[in-house]
């Protein structure tokens, strides 16, 4: 299908606003490097999304001024929420379930925003229907499920991939360059955390398949892994701090997943790292990530540190000091057009131009196995061995 042709500039005032847009044309994800890639836009990927809850609000937004998207169908259970969801970002179907999804007008990407449990059958209906996914994290909810679908998406020449994207910033780049130039001498340890004080919106969060780990944690287990190496064994301690949660319109319910966890991670070479995050933890931002001015990922070596400032799904720059230059001084801070509910919009871009992107279903895999080892060791009190890995360094 062919459609009138957007430029870039107009996508970036679209998207990240028209003042910021003339400066960041050349830096933006969607910049074309080649006339074929050029004419590559003239295609549009069909794209169908299911979960129309607050997270689809982002999605939805981005796929609507991606150029190489087109939106035909949304789906959720709750049949008015993808009734409200299709006329508010203009999608001409709207489904109550999965079947009648796939059963409806053709479409190339799932792009899938249910609850976390929900994913993996989701995602492997998709892949059995030959529709190539995009999946909020996690893909799977255990390894050896998750490895299993993306074996059948390859056997039908599919393409499977997972949130979150923060391999994607222009500040996991620079802080990627920066260990690769080995200006921090001997890497020893890395410090991340993230958290607030939980959702209120719905129970999924809380429940068996939820918790702070695959919701919060998982960001920062990919930054670290991507910049560090996978991980080869994990020790953790998890715990529930709050046993029970008031949520809207459900009332008071058990918590039945983890809300608080400390996660170390072995990478080799000496190199040791530690994941926090949970749902009881005060911060004045709430879950406003542009004004948090902190270090939430923090790098030390022999000679020389350096700290992510702000979120990795929403970073603000990299403060490095080094034995040389002792005090911190701030770079990367332009994020390009980067932001974390580009992923669907990127996998449209790599489907329609054959533009591959850094974010691996294998890497995503491999943060479900940290988080599934995490579990392990603290129902075990033991060091859990891991067994998957993905292509690295990686390269930008």
């Amino acid at each position: 299908m062919t459609f009138d042709p957007i430029d870039r500039r107009k996508f970036l005032g679209r998207t990240i606003g028209a003042g910021a847009a003339a400066t960041l044309v050349d830096a933006f994800a969607f910049r074309t490097s080649s006339a074929a890639e050029q004419n590559a836009v003239d295609k549009r990927i069909r794209v169908a999304l299911i979960g129309c809850g607050s997270v689809s609000n982002a999605y939805l937004s981005h796929l609507a001024g991606c150029p190489y998207a087109e939106l035909v169908s949304v789906c959720d259970i709750i049949p008015e929420r993808a009734q409200r969801q299709a006329k508010k970002f203009n999608v001409p179907n709207h489904f109550p379930h999965i079947n009648k999804l796939l059963d409806g007008p053709e479409f190339d990407l799932l792009v899938n925003t249910t609850d976390m449990q929900e994913h993996e059958h989701l995602n492997r209906e998709a892949i059995a229907a030959d529709k190539h996914v995009w999946s909020e994290k996690p893909i799977a909810n255990s390894l050896a499920n998750g490895q299993e679908i993306l074996a059948e998406s390859k056997r039908r020449g599919l393409r499977l991939w997972g949130a979150p994207i923060v391999v994607a910033s222009p500040q996991f780049a620079f802080m990627a360059r920066t260990l690769k130039s080995g200006v921090l001498g001997s890497l020893a340890a890395a410090h991340a955390d993230y958290g607030h004080t939980g959702p209120n919106w719905s129970s999924f969060f809380y429940e068996k398949g939820g918790g702070s780990m695959p919701d919060l944690g998982v960001y920062n287990l990919t930054t670290l892994t991507g910049l560090l190496g996978p991980a080869k064994a994990v020790v953790a301690m998890l715990s529930t701090v709050t046993p029970l949660r008031q949520i809207t319109g459900k009332g008071e319910i058990k918590v039945t997943a983890e809300d608080n966890a400390m996660v170390l991670l072995d990478h080799g070479n000496g190199v040791l790292s530690h994941v926090q995050s949970g749902f009881n933890y005060f911060n004045p931002h709430g879950h406003d990530g542009d004004k948090e001015s902190r270090h939430t990922i923090s790098i030390y070596g022999s000679q020389g540190s350096m700290g992510l400032v702000g979120y990795d799904w929403e970073p603000l720059g990299v403060d490095l000091a080094t034995h040389g230059e002792p005090n911190y001084k701030r770079h990367s801070t332009n994020a390009a057009g980067y932001v974390w509910q580009q992923g669907a919009s990127l996998a449209c871009e790599c489907l329609a131009t054959g533009k591959e992107h850094l974010f691996t279903p294998e890497h995503a895999l491999h943060v479900v196995e940290i988080i599934c080892a995490a579990r392990e060791s603290q129902s075990t009190g033991r060091r859990i061995d891991l067994t998957s890995t993905f292509a690295w360094p990686l390269a930008s």
